[in-house]
């Protein structure tokens, strides 16, 4: 099928990252990890906002009244329209790692996926904030990406960027995960899996760092479909809009060099594609 992804705001993030959709208010919500932002945008009103952090908000999600939560570094806080609030948590980790992707499960559990800042050592990981608690969840990768959870809370489905792999975790009682199974690996050619989603038929969209588009894959880790984008670094795709079936999708323009940059004018924008399924809206914080 042909899908035309479209731009919808040329917002030059050095790493875009974490598009979630807040289904109240008809608003996206993103970062810009390294910038340092956390940037919003009204598609009925074309309006756009960006908030100066002074951080680096790796991900963005809603909690049950309304709020939102970042992760920044070793943090996870409170975020608003004057930037880092009050403090929810800290990560027991290494000095160089920072969080990375995060999502949010149907009971209202936060998913924390780390990593090694300088992409060097392996000790990137999963965390589940649970209400006020925050408990190592497994896994261990340089660059942890996704996560993503199922709906029926049986999977949790954990990016390992740097080995080209996505693998399927159980999750246990105990908010656990098991070893775990390769569900994906994509080859040198197709780039680096980055964020991942999963829409309302339980397949998983993946995002192509240095692969120039968005994946969707069927439940058994078949390929469904292709959609490229006119730059090369993609890192996440959300569901939104009144039907869910508007796919957002973030990008980046760190590490390209200026030829790369001129060939990609738009590395850094976001774009938006009409999805040939829905998304479901991302479950909200319980604190």
């Amino acid at each position: 099928m042909t899908v035309q992804v479209i731009p919808v705001w040329k917002a030059d993030c050095l790493l875009g990252e974490g598009p979630v959709w807040d289904e109240r208010t008809s608003r996206l919500w993103f970062v810009d990890i390294k910038g340092g932002r956390l940037h919003s945008y009204y598609p009925d009103k074309e309006e756009q906002q960006t908030i100066e952090t002074g951080g680096n908000p790796s991900f963005v999600v809603l909690t049950e009244d309304g709020r939102l939560i970042t992760g920044s570094r070793h943090e996870i806080r409170h975020v608003d329209e004057n930037g880092f609030g009050p403090l929810l948590a800290l990560i027991d980790q290494p000095a160089g790692n920072r969080t990375n992707d995060a999502t949010v499960d149907a009971m209202g559990r936060l998913w924390i996926a780390t990593m090694d800042d300088a992409e060097q050592s392996p000790t990137g990981t999963i965390w589940c904030y649970n209400m006020g608690t925050i408990t190592h969840a497994g896994t261990q990768a340089v660059v942890t990406n996704g996560p993503a959870v199922s709906a029926d809370l049986q999977w949790l489905y954990h990016v390992n960027s740097g080995e080209r792999q996505i693998s399927r975790h159980q999750i246990g009682h105990d908010g656990k995960c098991d070893k775990g199974e390769s569900f994906i690996q994509l080859t040198e050619e197709e780039g680096y899996p980055d964020g991942i989603i999963l829409d309302s038929e339980s397949c998983l969209w993946v995002a192509l760092w240095d692969g120039w588009g968005v994946r969707r894959y069927s439940p058994e880790g078949e390929l469904l479909l292709h959609i490229p984008l006119p730059c090369a670094r993609v890192t996440k795709i959300a569901f939104g809009g009144p039907d869910m079936k508007t796919a957002y999708v973030t990008t980046a323009r760190i590490g390209l060099d200026e030829q790369a940059l001129a060939d990609q004018p738009l590395a850094g924008a976001l774009f938006s594609f009409r999805a040939p399924v829905a998304g479901l809206p991302l479950p909200r914080v319980r604190l």
